[in-house]
């Protein structure tokens, strides 16, 4: 069983936990200790796992990620008003190959997933993304994949898997279950122009770290049907890290990023959190426990909507254009704004009804000035590929 691998969390950040007040997270967390095993999961909203794997760095890491530091750094943040169970399953330590440890880090996932359980993922390095894809494998058939990074992370064909290649590996590993990719964050002077040209021809979607930084509300419709989220903490700029030497001085901001955690919880399809490539310092520790608390939060607040004309809470609204007619639906509960993509298959049902894109807004009202939203457009020349 792979849970057999999970190591207890610390001795010394139990400890610390014995010092904390009733309402700190860490004071409220089910966690899996030496003494008393594995916490019981059912019924758990989230499960925290550490993974301490990272021979896969595209640049080589001079220690392991001391993830009992990270803990501390969260386990002291207050709770919210939340309804949902959080258990800490430990850690992943390094096996004997890498491959060792992906298969232990996929098999639990999946059964976490099985469960109904969000697992929140963190991890030395991006390559992890991978393992945790394929353990979606027989519990979803399809997988929205949603990526704030710098940097694409494709690679060279038959280059061995890293933390910047590992997308390759994704898009052509059999079983092929990526319905769609989304990076939220790329800046343009880390990819090469052969990687933003694939992302086009592949129809991905792919919003650079300026235009979301004037407006981090375009990050909410295209996390809203993630199922999985994947945040390289190499996103954020150096100074908001601690001044870590593999950071960029650009980047999303410590509010920034958060806003973009606290938008993926709220996804309608959210099913795994994960954040990796995570600094050694504790400027680093205290933003990453932040960004995992506004996820939860996230998640506690957010509202499963179906849009649908006869639905008194829906505002349909038909858009004629030069070549087709758009149907849009406004939510009176949450402002929220969706649009339909016929000729692909729907995401949430089997049936031949058109699937409903999350839009802005300003996707709608750009429609009645005749311009066609580039999401729809994407999605629509998908249907057709």
């Amino acid at each position: 069983m792979a849970f057999d691998f999970l190591q207890p969390v610390g001795k010394r950040v139990l400890a610390h936990c014995e010092m904390l007040p009733p309402q700190a997270l860490g004071s409220q967390i089910y966690k899996h200790t030496e003494k008393d095993g594995l916490p019981v999961l059912a019924g758990a909203t989230f499960a925290l796992l550490g993974v301490n794997e990272s021979r896969n760095a595209f640049e080589k890491k001079p220690e392991k990620l001391k993830l009992d530091e990270l803990r501390i750094q969260l386990y002291k943040l207050m709770s919210g008003n939340w309804e949902g169970t959080i258990v800490d399953l430990g850690d992943i330590e390094e096996g004997d190959t890498v491959e060792d440890t992906y298969f232990v880090l996929k098999q639990v996932t999946a059964e976490l997933l099985e469960e109904k359980i969000i697992p929140i993922i963190i991890g030395a390095t991006q390559d992890l993304t991978f393992p945790v894809y394929r353990a979606f494998d027989g519990v979803v058939d399809m997988i929205n994949l949603v990526s704030v990074d710098s940097r694409f992370d494709f690679g060279v064909e038959d280059e061995l898997i890293s933390s910047s290649t590992y997308m390759s590996r994704i898009i052509t590993d059999k079983p092929n279950n990526l319905f769609n990719f989304s990076n939220i964050g790329y800046q343009t002077y880390f990819n090469a122009q052969e990687e933003i040209d694939l992302m086009e021809r592949l129809f991905f979607d792919a919003y650079r770290l300026g235009e979301i930084t004037q407006d981090i509300s375009l990050s909410e419709p295209v996390l809203r049907s993630a199922h999985l989220v994947s945040i390289d903490a190499r996103a954020v700029r150096a100074s908001e890290m601690g001044q870590a030497d593999s950071f960029s001085p650009n980047g999303f901001t410590g509010r920034e990023i958060c806003g973009i955690a606290r938008y993926a919880g709220m996804g309608d399809a959210i099913s795994l959190f994960g954040i990796y490539e995570i600094e050694n310092n504790l400027q680093s520790f205290q933003l990453v426990a932040q960004m995992i608390w506004y996820f939860m939060e996230g998640h506690n607040f957010r509202v499963s909507e179906r849009p649908s004309a006869s639905d008194p809470d829906f505002t349909k609204f038909i858009v004629p254009c030069d070549s087709e007619e758009l149907v849009f639906f406004k939510s009176a509960l949450t402002g929220r704004w969706w649009v339909e993509v016929p000729n692909l298959p729907s995401l949430y049902t089997k049936s031949n009804t058109p699937a409903l894109l999350p839009c802005t807004e300003q996707d709608y009202l750009d429609a009645c000035e005749q311009n066609i939203p580039e999401r729809w457009y994407k999605a629509f020349r998908k249907g057709f590929n």
